[in-house]
């Protein structure tokens, strides 16, 4: 069995190759696995490591098809050309024999292999549509501590836009000219998800600039709030990279990045407990809002490990 206290300290000091063992923990689902999980995110909790563990984590979603992959893999290819390190958990729908990740993601993002600063891999979407495992969460909170930015791709339909929502510190939400998806994304009612919005494939000329302009006049008739819209095009030559990479710069650097981890760890400790419990624990709980609102009044500081033992506790789950 891999010792979760290990692999936590192996991570404060930096160790990227420790990445795919960390995966491989959270992502084992055995009574014994799950124990070195928490070893694990104790010894990279924020009272452990002395604050928020320094990595940004961001949030990338959008329809199939949009282009998110191949945008990635020119932002990978920017972090790296700074000195950052990178990790991505590109979560992929669910294999129904295995319950793994399909792959399909990972294959599309262009990495150097022989980059050890750099950490690319698939994780399963759990048994919700579009949604986020549990283990996805705990990888992100984990890799944080050791890489300069995590990102988070989803494949942008169903649950997915809210749970990256409660993960991440930014969220991009991707959307491209001339197919419908800025209508669908405002149908969705996820106009509070997005920190940064994003049209791809801008060397489209007029498309892509109509739908630039649809997406900051739908923004500003909604009366939401000041969200940056940005063109970008991942062709070759690729443009308007380096300014989402302020954007999303920006974005950090004003956020009130120890609340926005505290919502992030009290999600994570209920996304735990419904994925052992299941709807039972939440009834346990009075549903899911009255946990929510619970998990705030309770929440002084604890860790996900913490809040989960509390949780557990409320419910009456020895």
């Amino acid at each position: 069995m891999i010792d979760g206290a290990t692999l936590g300290a192996r991570l404060r000091e930096r160790d990227h190759s420790a990445a795919p063992a960390v995966l491989n923990l959270v992502e084992n689902c055995t009574e014994g696995a799950r124990g070195q999980t928490e070893a694990l995110l104790a010894m990279l909790s924020p009272a452990a490591i002395g604050g928020e563990a320094p990595g940004h984590i961001l949030g990338i979603t959008g329809p199939p098809g949009v282009g998110k992959s191949s945008l990635l893999s020119r932002l990978v290819a920017q972090w790296r050309a700074q000195g950052r390190s990178v990790a991505v958990l590109a979560v992929d729908p669910s294999s129904r024999r295995s319950g793994g990740a399909l792959l399909g993601d990972r294959a599309r993002i262009e990495v150097d292999p022989r980059d050890q600063a750099t950490f690319v891999r698939s994780t399963a979407a759990g048994e919700r549509l579009g949604g986020l495992a549990p283990a996805t969460r705990a990888a992100a909170s984990a890799l944080a501590v050791a890489f300069d930015v995590v990102v988070i791709e989803t494949v942008g339909a169903g649950q997915s836009e809210t749970d990256v929502a409660d993960v991440a510190d930014t969220v991009a939400v991707i959307v491209q000219p001339g197919a419908g998806d800025v209508l669908q994304f405002l149908k969705a009612g996820i106009m509070e998800v997005p920190d940064v919005l994003v049209v791809t494939k801008a060397d489209l000329g007029p498309p892509a600039a109509r739908a630039l302009a649809d997406v900051r006049a739908a923004l500003a008739s909604l009366g939401e709030r000041e969200v940056p819209v940005l063109a970008v095009s991942s062709a070759v030559p690729p443009s308007g990279i380096e300014e989402l990479l302020d954007a999303l710069d920006r974005h950090r650097a004003r956020l009130d990045l120890p609340a926005r981890r505290r919502r992030a760890r009290r999600m994570h400790a209920l996304a735990d407990f419904v994925a052992e419990y299941g709807e039972r624990g939440l009834r346990a709980l009075g549903g899911r809002r009255q946990a929510e609102r619970w998990l705030v009044e309770e929440d002084p500081g604890l860790d996900v490990v913490g809040l989960r033992r509390a949780l557990r506790a409320r419910a009456g789950i020895g």
